[in-house]
């Protein structure tokens, strides 16, 4: 009992005490009474909440095979630092990252190869379209920007990306409430019931990508998911062929905080879509078991273009398998002014003439 004396009340997190009155636990904050038994059981249900036991092994990617490496090069951008893999006859002179010039310093050596490789599915021709068609429509772009624009030096890229699988098992409490309302001929009624849910169950993780890479903004490639696993093939070097590849700079035990952040999103998205009856639904207490975790080491097929405008860098990307394009675009300050203006007007006429008819009528 005493333990139940400085238990936090469920509804509200107010302390609760007893009742002598009633004989049940009762919150002075928010009035509702609880029986000691159904707290008891209570307690035992967030005794029985686990702790998160998310753990992976990562032993991603595997040595290279005697002689792959002969055909392939790394570029060192003396900018940002990226290093650039591609076969011997792929020439690249600029960093597909910052634009700026790279050059060849030696043959591909060291690092992991990768496990798998989703193939290019659209062409240089595609990602071209896909910005041009990403600029219409689009009344305050500057007229320089679009006609200015280096659209001739978007590249290939392969992105390293780390893949987690694993079964999750979740328990998930809430707080949530209900409201029921009614009236007679003199007042209005509201009841608000509070309720404690827990949510239990399993569900299965494949290919939960990580970028590998500290170069590509990981909003910028998160925004052009999905990327389909079932185009994935095994790792050849021949698929580099015309194409650029980062090296992946995050290994794949640092990447596990993203991936767990990733899991735990949707698992909670899942989970909460179950209490739609209800209302006002917080979430109090997480608690996420992971099996069969392991990861795996793919590249990524994605267009990239960076230029710079009024001092200012622009990167636009294309996800080189569904063609989902995104990047942020400038705005003309005075054009917007000047739209605007007109919208005003145009809203100052509307008002006017309604308040003429009104007048009429």
């Amino acid at each position: 009992m005493a333990e139940l004396l400085n238990y936090e009340c469920p509804c509200c997190g107010g302390r609760i005490e007893f009742n002598s009155a009633t004989q049940q636990m009762k919150c002075p904050y928010c009035d509702t009474e609880f029986a000691v038994q159904d707290l008891a059981n209570y307690d035992e249900v967030l005794q029985q909440q686990p702790p998160d036991d998310m753990q992976w092994e990562t032993q991603a990617g595997s040595e290279w095979q005697e002689g792959e490496q002969s055909g392939m090069r790394t570029y060192s951008c003396q900018s940002c630092g990226g290093q650039i893999t591609t076969d011997a006859t792929t020439a690249a002179s600029s960093c597909p990252y910052c634009d700026n010039p790279i050059v060849m310093t030696q043959q591909l050596a060291g690092d992991l190869r990768p496990d798998y490789v989703i193939p290019f599915k659209l062409d240089k021709e595609a990602a071209k379209e896909a910005l041009r068609n990403h600029f219409k429509g689009k009344k305050l772009l500057p007229k320089p920007f679009k006609d200015e624009n280096h659209i001739d030096e978007i590249k290939g890229v392969y992105v390293p990306v780390w893949l987690f699988d694993a079964d999750a098992t979740a328990r998930i409490r809430y707080k949530a409430q209900t409201e029921r309302y009614w009236e007679d001929s003199h007042y209005r009624y509201t009841e608000t019931s509070h309720y404690a849910l827990v949510r239990g169950g399993k569900i299965g993780f494949q290919q939960v990508p990580v970028d590998g890479s500290t170069k590509i903004d990981d909003t910028l490639l998160e925004a052009i998911e999905p990327f389909h696993f079932k185009d994935a093939v095994s790792f050849q070097t021949a698929y580099l062929s015309g194409y650029l590849a980062d090296k992946y700079d995050i290994d794949a035990e640092s990447s596990i905080q993203r991936a767990n952040e990733r899991i735990r999103n949707s698992t909670e998205a899942a989970f909460r879509r179950t209490t739609s009856a209800f209302m006002n639904v917080q979430p109090v207490e997480t608690s996420i078991q992971l099996s069969g975790g392991k990861t795996s080491y793919a590249l990524y097929p994605v267009w990239l273009l960076n230029t710079t405008w009024n001092g200012k860098k622009y990167t636009f990307a294309m996800n080189g398998q569904t063609g989902k394009f995104v990047g942020d675009l400038p705005a003309d300050k005075q054009q917007g002014t000047r739209w605007f203006a007109c919208i005003g007007g145009i809203a100052a006429v509307v008002t006017l003439l309604i308040t003429y008819l009104s007048w009429l009528l």
